[in-house]
């Protein structure tokens, strides 16, 4: 994936189960703020000669707020560096490093996400200097939209700080565009004038955090299709990789397979150092971890889980029946689709990869459970209730519906159902 194009969100703060009915609603409304907050991350040298990560500037300060909102702020604001600079406190000053592009997602009290959007630079100048994190805090989900913006910002920072807050400012006055639809942001930059930045949104708002590409690439379509086995029954999963953009991208990429169900467990695409032991949980969790903490992972008392190697396209633990959890009609069909993609991965571009993959994933969806409207009873004027046993048994395939007993058991399910029966859109099939 091109620099500006990397990828993917990262961790739920305090590991929790945001419910997805939330997660996903705060998504995508139009109309909102861009983003609460910019903030830039540096690297302070403490006495013991270690680095860590401060914020040095957060741009709007807010004023006046009340005691829950101020407690709120705090707790935040002392999350993002953890997660802006998650390898520990090793760092030295260096005279060359690579750009990249990471993101992070924190889930408040009330279930409610904040997206964090950083770009990794190293500052402008001679000698040796720390890098710093220029980091956008926002309540929504466009991944694409942010990268273009921490482009603008990287450009005004190799400037100066001072260019920096007037574009942000513009950027807070205008409002986020519809699914498909573009805003322009006038910026003045000296030296080179006014400049007019386009923004565009994809049209299709639930890929548009989303870059399949990058895991097509980095894994063969049977791996794959292991890794979603195990997210769909809500398994343990542990993704390594050396970049932080490589992690959060592919992370990210195989929760939103599950599309349109979401993943409702411990979602921490960069653990921080200091959350390793998140790999102990009983519960289930799709976690990346940075690879150079490998070994501290291996040694950690922790249950069975799919530990999936980024950096070599392999599997490094497994349980050992991720072959035979899909029906296999099905599996192979999306095995074939995957195939076709991946040949052809150079004549398609990334948003229409992204639509060929998710359509391939919602198609297995459809073809399980998609019949599930017709089997919620709806009384007069409360919520529906689903009809769990008439819905399985409604399933002809004998292979089909041994799968799908186990998929009605899991929170993803649940959750799926529960909103279904609170929505009442009139339903062909009505009972």
């Amino acid at each position: 994936a091109a620099e500006g194009k990397q990828e993917g969100p990262a961790a739920d703060s305090i590991p929790s189960r945001a419910s997805p009915g939330e997660r996903n609603s705060v998504l995508y409304s139009a109309g909102q703020f861009f983003f609460e907050y910019l903030v830039v991350v540096s690297l302070k040298k403490m006495s013991d000669g270690r680095y860590e990560p401060k914020i040095a500037y957060q741009f709007p300060k807010r004023e006046n707020l009340l005691k829950g909102q101020r407690e709120e702020e705090e707790r935040l604001l002392q999350a993002i560096p953890l997660f802006c600079f998650p390898d520990g406190n090793n760092w030295a000053p260096v005279t060359t490093f690579p750009s990249e592009t990471f993101s992070f997602v924190l889930t408040n009290v009330d279930g409610s996400r904040k997206i964090g959007y950083c770009r990794r630079l190293l500052p402008s100048g001679r000698g040796v200097r720390l890098p710093e994190v220029f980091c956008i805090i926002s309540c929504l989900g466009c991944f694409g939209l942010f990268s273009k913006i921490l482009d603008e910002v990287e450009k005004r920072r190799q400037i100066s700080m001072a260019v920096i807050y007037p574009f942000m400012q513009g950027l807070r006055e205008s409002p986020f565009p519809a699914p498909g639809k573009t805003v322009t942001i006038k910026s003045f930059i000296p030296e080179s004038g006014t400049e007019l930045i386009e923004l565009t949104r994809p049209v299709d708002a639930h890929l548009e955090h989303v870059e399949f590409p990058a895991l097509l690439q980095r894994l063969s379509p049977n791996l794959i299709l292991h890794i979603f086995a195990s997210a769909v029954l809500e398994r343990r999963l542990i993704f390594l990789a050396k970049e932080l953009s490589v992690l959060s991208q592919c992370i990210h990429a195989v929760a939103a397979l599950l599309y349109p169900f979401t993943w409702a467990h411990t979602y921490i695409p960069v653990v921080p150092e200091c959350l390793l032991d998140t790999v102990c949980c009983p519960t289930p969790f799709m976690v990346g971890i940075q690879m150079q903490h490998l070994e501290q992972v291996l040694e950690q008392p922790m249950e069975e889980a799919l530990i999936v190697d980024l950096c070599e396209g392999k599997i490094i633990r497994a349980v050992g029946d991720e072959d035979e959890i899909l029906p296999i009609k099905l599996q192979n069909e999306m095995l074939a689709s995957l195939n076709r993609h991946n040949n052809n991965n150079n004549v398609h571009t990334s948003e229409q990869v992204n639509a060929l993959v998710s359509e391939a994933f919602v198609h297995f969806f459809v073809r399980l459970v998609g019949h599930y409207a017709s089997h919620i009873k709806w009384s007069k004027n409360g919520p529906g209730t689903f009809q769990e046993r008439a819905f399985c048994k409604a399933i002809a395939s004998k292979t089909n519906r041994r799968f799908v007993k186990k998929f009605v058991k899991t929170n993803m399910f649940s959750l799926f159902i529960e909103d279904a029966e609170k929505s009442r859109i009139p339903q062909e099939g009505k009972r």
